[in-house]
């Protein structure tokens, strides 16, 4: 891994990126280092949209007992989740990005601004208006997983924190993780360079210095679409319960209906919120691969075909650089695993 080892330390010696961990696994054995201002291996980084699939694996934890089907509408659930078509929209759809709930809501800012919790982001959410008739289209849509979240929490009769932290941190041994700040302290966490991040983010914006991705309030928020933290190597474990379908946190057939293409012909390829196929790793990886990045600069996939896991987190806004180091790094890794 020494090609991915020396991108990363360049852009680290630079100042392009503050802080980065690589984490390797495969039949080769294990590699693992850190970064500029990382600190350690096990630094925990804010993971961006990686959060999706560890929180929705908390979700089809309850899929396993039985609680749910996947294509159980919506408002069965959500009772308020009616009319306009939202009748239509299945749990599925919110998973694999068909619904046609939005994105981030156009009042976004206005919420994040307002230090506003996540019972009121489901709200609006609700309410939101949707795009297409669900089923007929791919629309990546953060709020769509709050939405199975709440679900989630309906079901369960836990916070989507706790549910998450039991079902899938613990049972997976991923000591160093957490949605939100949960046990840690928000100077455990890496710092994200917010110059250049997405504009939902705060974008660089001094005046959003109180909401942005390294306030206090969006770091203890917690949001099932981005607010969780994990270290490279937890994540690793993560990636190898669906790798190797090893049944602790899920059962290994959910595991693998999880990381297969739900859609059908012509739309997006999307497993039960992973990304999968050759679009989910770095170039050289194989159809079977999947994984998910995050707009806070962090990639993660696993390849069958290779038995490889490839974790690459830095502090970097993914928008900020082209190509981004991030990218060039797991590129590299894809290229040495074959």
């Amino acid at each position: 891994m020494d090609g991915a080892a020396d991108i990363l330390a360049k852009a680290t010696a630079t100042g392009q990126v503050a802080a980065a961990v690589l984490h390797v696994s495969g039949r080769r054995g294990t590699f693992v280092r850190a970064f500029g201002k990382a600190g350690s291996e096990d630094a925990m980084f804010l993971l961006g949209s990686i959060s999706k699939p560890i929180c929705m694996t908390g979700l089809m934890t309850l899929y396993d007992r039985g609680e749910f089907k996947l294509d159980d509408p919506v408002k069965k659930f959500i009772p308020k989740f009616t009319g306009d078509g939202r009748d239509q929209v299945t749990i599925q759809h919110l998973l694999t990005h068909t619904s046609g709930v939005a994105d981030q809501l156009p009042e976004n800012d206005a919420l994040r601004k307002g230090h506003t919790q996540l019972p009121e982001f489901i709200e609006h959410a609700i309410g939101a208006r949707l795009s297409f008739a669900p089923g007929s289209r791919y629309q990546y849509s953060s709020m769509g997983i709050l939405l199975a979240a709440q679900v989630a929490q309906q079901i369960s009769g836990e916070t989507i924190q706790k549910l998450v932290e039991r079902s899938v941190l613990e049972p997976l041994g991923m000591r160093h993780s957490a949605v939100g700040l949960g046990r840690f302290k928000i100077e455990d966490m890496v710092r994200c360079q917010t110059e250049h991040a997405a504009p939902e983010s705060g974008g660089g914006d001094p005046a959003a210095k109180d909401w942005d991705w390294n306030s206090p309030y969006w770091r203890k928020l917690g949001a099932p679409w981005g607010g969780v933290h994990v270290s490279a190597p937890d994540l690793a474990r993560f990636l190898a319960e669906f790798l190797h379908a090893q049944g602790k946190a899920v059962k290994p057939a959910t595991a693998r209906l999880m990381t297969t293409n739900r859609n059908g012909p012509g739309i997006t390829p999307r497993g039960l919120a992973f990304n999968v196929g050759t679009a989910a790793g770095s170039p050289g990886c194989s159809q079977k691969t999947f994984g998910h990045t995050g707009s806070t600069g962090t990639i993660v996939w696993a390849d069958p075909a290779t038995d490889t896991t490839c974790v690459v987190l830095t502090s970097l806004p993914a928008i900020a650089a082209h190509p981004h180091p991030r990218d060039l790094a797991a590129q590299q890794v894809a290229a040495e695993m074959k």
